[in-house]
């Protein structure tokens, strides 16, 4: 069995820059990046309890039987699975994941018909209603996957140490691969492109306004990117319309340019569906497949600005809309723990966060979310985007998280319990444990990226990186230590939290001067091999009060009261006017944790209890905190916790 382990970005002279911009969906700066510590051991466990255990052949089954009749999605499950599986066999060089791969390739390659059709529905009921065009989008991008894999650009990686029978077939069937992304592409536009066949736009397949279907962009453009060939930015082109200018499409340009929030775009030009139905055809306040959506966008503006050279007013639009839009998010949905959305519709949740909305957290709204920062963070280069990654991993998608990775939760409630996902679709899986893998490859890409020139730390945690060995157990500590292994002049680039007032970086010892909190500090020096950098980061615990309800971070990490510390009552109120908005919390201490399944544990002395009129009561209490990630982690129903605490009313309220 070939080892995947050479990053498919080495490459002949001359195919770099293009390599770069069409590989960076699936497999870039994975083979230089082994992650260490805590969350090395969590990587390693669910790459090797999840991924590498998934039955390939169960998932590719549907493609093969094409007896879909429910509209449902189990075309989806594959097409994630690449995602990760790829990358991870890059990392990892696992021959059992390599050899699944390529049997889930040989099984796909055989459903696929003659017009070029890949999916799991009878003729009848293609791109239409349901989830057809939504599992192609999947389909797309596996095979994609497996072709940057496999070939790189077209041109088979060298330096791996296959023999030339082997590197020729493995470029073959790479080959094939996109050979058959492309006959799946055209099938979709010569139905539902331009003038198509089935009489209908792409728009107005499947749900949420065309969302879902829409959301095919994104693989369309990696497509372009891989074959240089125009019709596919031309359908690409023809998506965006659609995504743009129907009354009652997608509006996910012009809705956004007017300023008018996620949770508030129902209902223009089109009647929005009142029914408390799960899946629903005119609304937009679907979470996961509006970022999708934009995630394509932000893919096809670039795109686009390669052929003009330049960006015009449509594709700065596009660019500004997608942008506004996060902004909003971050604004109005993304919670403490970094995650949003509940049953993955927008609904102001960011101020709403204090009580107990059903399905928060969707693993595939957080995997997306994050997919959606680390592509704002490519785009923009600001580092606000790196700081809500970097929350959201810490918080709601390791929360996710099975402790032996074998599984990702469906939702994780801010308080309550973590618990199994769903059965989808008639199958022993869902689309969050599907989607879950995925979320940790946009950590591991954004921890360090270094082009020779720049090395940009966005996440501090032990790890060795290309030039650099990084020493930290941040989170939990509050400082980092990296050693260069590289000399020459480059520049580093270090991530200030946005968070932290004050922190201090020193070289060899010496502190340095400019360091600001949500932006990137500069080290610009000749290296030489054993220089050191030291960061120290100010992680105070800091409370945050919303209508009489308080909860408490430290740094990027939200903590959570447990039942297994039973210490107590977690609905005892805290006493009025002692916490305020924005408090730093004098009374918090880091201790040991208590078990292995606790990352990290703090001892606090808290003004709580509802009867503290007399001299006793009127003492503070000794409670124990937990990270939000650690809590509830045993996935039983007697392991309980809570984030948000009440506050005392008084009589004039």
């Amino acid at each position: 069995m070939k080892c995947r382990a050479i990053p498919v970005f080495v490459l002949a002279a001359g195919a770099a820059t293009f390599a770069l911009a069409a590989s960076r969906d699936s497999i870039d700066n994975i083979g230089e990046t082994r992650l260490k510590g805590p969350l090395g051991e969590k990587l390693d466990r669910m790459v090797a309890g999840h991924v590498i255990g998934t039955d390939v052949d169960y998932i590719t089954a549907p493609f093969l039987e094409k007896t879909e009749t429910k509209g449902w999605w189990q075309t989806e499950f594959w097409g994630k699975w690449m995602h990760s599986a790829v990358p991870y066999s890059v990392y990892t060089g696992n021959a059992a994941l390599g050899a699944s791969i390529d049997h889930g390739i040989d099984r796909m390659l055989a459903s696929q018909e003659k017009g070029g059709y890949i999916g799991n529905y009878p003729d009848a009921l293609r791109c239409g209603e349901g989830w057809d065009v939504w599992g192609m989008k999947y389909t797309m991008m596996g095979l994609l996957h497996y072709y940057d894999l496999e070939t790189g650009n077209g041109k088979r990686v060298t330096g791996n140490g296959l023999p030339a029978e082997a590197l020729a077939k493995a470029g073959e069937r790479g080959e094939r691969a996109l050979e058959a992304c492309k006959k799946l592409c055209d099938y979709v536009i010569a139905e539902i492109g331009p003038n198509g066949r089935r009489g209908r736009e792409l728009w107005q397949t499947g749900n949420w306004s065309g969302y879902a279907s829409s959301s095919i962009l994104e693989p369309v453009v990696w497509l372009y990117r891989r074959t240089n060939d125009k019709k596919y930015l031309d359908f690409a082109t023809y998506i965006v319309k659609g995504m743009s200018e129907p009354e009652s499409g997608p509006r996910l340009v012009d809705l956004a340019l007017k300023g008018v929030s996620v949770a508030d775009r129902n209902g223009y030009g089109n009647k929005p569906d009142a029914h408390g139905g799960y899946v629903m055809k005119h609304n937009r306040w679907k979470s996961y497949e509006m970022m999708s959506c934009y995630q394509g966008i932000l893919d096809y503006v670039e795109a686009k600005s390669a052929e003009l050279k330049g960006e015009n007013g449509e594709l700065r639009d596009l660019r500004k809309a997608a942008i506004t839009t996060a902004e909003d998010i971050v604004k109005e949905e993304i919670n403490l723990a970094g995650g949003c959305a509940c049953s993955e519709a927008w609904y102001h949740g960011a101020r709403k966060q204090h009580l107990p909305y059903l399905r928060l957290h969707e693993t595939c709204v957080t995997t997306t979310w994050m997919r959606f920062c680390e592509k704002l963070l490519e785009v923009t280069d600001a580092p606000k985007w790196a700081d809500e990654l970097e929350k959201t991993f810490y918080n709601a998608y390791l929360a996710a998280m099975k402790m032996d990775g074998t599984e990702f939760a469906g939702y994780t409630p801010l308080s309550g319990n973590r618990w199994h996902g769903q059965h989808h679709c008639f199958m022993h899986t869902d689309c969050c444990t599907a989607n879950g893998p995925r979320g940790f490859l946009c950590f591991l890409k954004e921890l360090c990226r270094n082009d020779g020139k720049t090395a940009t730390f966005n996440f501090y945690a032990s790890a060795l990186v290309k030039g650099f060995d990084m020493y930290s157990l941040y989170p939990r500590a509050n400082y980092a230590r990296i050693v260069s292994h590289t000399e020459g002049p480059l520049v580093m680039r270090l991530r200030i939290p946005a968070w932290s007032a004050k922190t201090v970086v020193k070289v060899n010892g010496a502190a340095q001067e400019g360091v600001k909190p949500g932006s990137y500090f500069s080290v610009s020096r000749d290296w030489k091999l054993g220089d050191i950098v030291e960061i120290s980061f100010d992680m105070p615990v800091v409370a945050h009060v919303i209508d009489h309800s308080v909860a408490f971070t430290r740094g990027p990490v939200l903590l959570a009261r447990d039942s297994r510390f039973a210490d107590g009552d977690m609905t005892e109120p805290f006493r009025r006017g002692v916490v305020a908005d924005g408090k730093r919390m004098d009374g918090f201490s880091a201790v040991r944790t208590p078990s292995d399944d606790i990352w990290m544990a703090f001892s606090a002395t808290l003004p709580i209890g509802s009867h503290h009129e007399n001299p006793e009561g009127a003492n503070g209490l000794a409670v124990m905190f937990c990270d939000y990630a650690s809590a509830g982690n045993l996935w039983q129903p007697s392991n309980y916790y809570r984030t948000w605490f009440p506050i005392e009313y008084g009589p004039e309220e």
